[in-house]
């Protein structure tokens, strides 16, 4: 009987995580208010922001338990930097190589969260160019509310984080054009 008992709780106990994943709320991201920007030092003259238009992202949410998983996909032709000239050369083998390269990916499983349940970081791993790195990006703003217009729950973020170009082979013209890249996410979200 004890045996049993063991049995039926290790059963239990390992069928923990799908019932939890099983309860999280699943949201995808609204294509027309979804977007990555990124800033870098141009020559030391101005800093250049840019951003990808399509951003697609799914982001599993259990706000009872505070767990979440985030999975981001940035098309790198999307790249927008307001100049023909300039989006054809960071989408050329010289800098993302989009031909190889077509598609960016951040996936995320650690959400912070502080004591009003608002998410206060993701961290994840970052992919550009098949090289995987850790970001963390600091969370500025986030709400999950009924949309007014769409009647559905609906949630928004801001974010912003830090890398290195070089670490994702992007650092042509590194020091002359800056190495270090600021990251700035607005996200919002339906749920499924």
């Amino acid at each position: 009987m004890k045996t049993l008992r063991l049995v039926l709780l290790m059963c239990c106990l390992a069928l923990l995580p799908l019932v939890r994943a099983l309860a999280a709320d699943v949201y995808e991201s609204d294509p027309d208010h979804t977007f990555a920007f990124f800033e870098f030092n141009h020559i030391g003259y101005s800093f250049q922001r840019d951003r990808f238009d399509k951003v697609n992202a799914t982001v599993k949410l259990d706000m009872a338990q505070r767990v979440g998983r985030v999975e981001v996909s940035i098309d790198v032709n999307s790249i927008s930097t307001g100049s023909f000239f300039f989006n054809q050369m960071l989408q050329s083998e010289g800098f993302f190589d989009a031909k190889q390269f077509p598609l960016i990916s951040f996936v995320s499983e650690r959400l912070s969260f502080d004591r009003l349940d608002n998410v206060t970081s993701v961290e994840g791993e970052l992919t550009i160019k098949g090289i995987t790195k850790p970001l963390t990006l600091k969370v500025s703003h986030f709400k999950c509310m009924m949309h007014p217009v769409l009647h559905k729950p609906a949630c928004g973020l801001n974010a912003t984080g830090t890398i290195r170009r070089s670490d994702f082979a992007l650092g042509k013209y590194v020091p002359l054009i800056g190495d270090e890249v600021s990251l700035y996410v607005v996200m919002e979200a339906l749920k499924r």
